[in-house]
């Protein structure tokens, strides 16, 4: 793995988001808890709906142009809806985010 610092928690509220930008592309952040934070892909599969601007509940997110659920743990859509989207493994030390980048630069290779 290969961990990179991508922000402060505080910098991201409790049930909100924040789009990142690192140099391997562009990471959205998905704060679900006080010590909780979720690191995905920024667009929905069906619409490319920005998932940023969407409700964050649970530990899940809403599409804010069609509605569809994403659970922030596998990346799945839930209910009747098909598709996923990627997550990226984040860890929390010392009240900063360190995500996984190495899929974002096998991407970014590509």
């Amino acid at each position: 793995m290969s961990w990179i610092d991508i922000g402060a928690l505080e910098d991201v509220p409790v049930r909100g988001a924040r789009l990142v930008k690192t140099r391997h592309g562009c990471v959205a952040l998905f704060r679900t808890g006080p010590q909780e934070i979720f690191a995905a892909t920024n667009t929905c599969p069906h619409k490319q709906g920005p998932l940023v601007e969407g409700i964050v509940h649970g530990q899940k997110v809403t599409c804010p142009l069609h509605n569809w659920v994403f659970d922030l743990n596998t990346g799945e859509a839930q209910g009747a809806d098909e598709g996923r989207i990627e997550t990226y493994a984040v860890r929390i030390e010392a009240g900063r985010i360190l995500m996984d980048a190495t899929p974002l630069m096998r991407r970014s290779a590509a």
